[in-house]
């Protein structure tokens, strides 16, 4: 199993950036939809209709949210997310870790987070 680190600025203030990773109007803007998220502790969330679901297992708002995800291809198995917020000057700075990757899947997981999740963000709200 692997561990994928990843660091992304995103020129916008740090409570845009939280509202894109946390308001399902926001999820669906930037390509993640349909999306559904109950923001608090224990909340559901669902993004791309359904391919990933899971549950928010810590959240402090603009500073840290913790996520189990379940993917529809394995529902058995549970990757653990953490994206960790931080402003710098007029941009934030939002480090990702994704834990218990398997490593056939690392690369895919890699891409994807850039491609498909930071990427749209980033093109939303710069």
């Amino acid at each position: 199993m692997k561990q994928i680190e990843q660091v992304y600025t995103i020129n916008a203030p740090i409570n845009k950036v939280w509202q894109a990773f946390v308001d399902p109007e926001i999820i669906d803007q930037w390509g993640a939809g349909s999306a559904e998220m109950d923001a608090t502790e224990g909340g559901k969330f669902s993004l791309w209709d359904g391919e990933i679901s899971g549950v928010n297992t810590k959240i402090v708002p603009s500073k840290l949210l913790e996520e189990d995800w379940y993917g529809h291809d394995h529902p058995e198995r549970c990757y653990k997310v953490k994206f960790v917020f931080e402003s710098v000057g007029d941009s934030t700075t939002v480090k990702l870790s994704h834990a218990d990757v398997p490593d056939d899947e690392a690369q895919d997981f890699e891409d994807g987070w850039r491609d498909y999740y930071f990427n749209p963000i980033k093109e939303l709200l710069e």
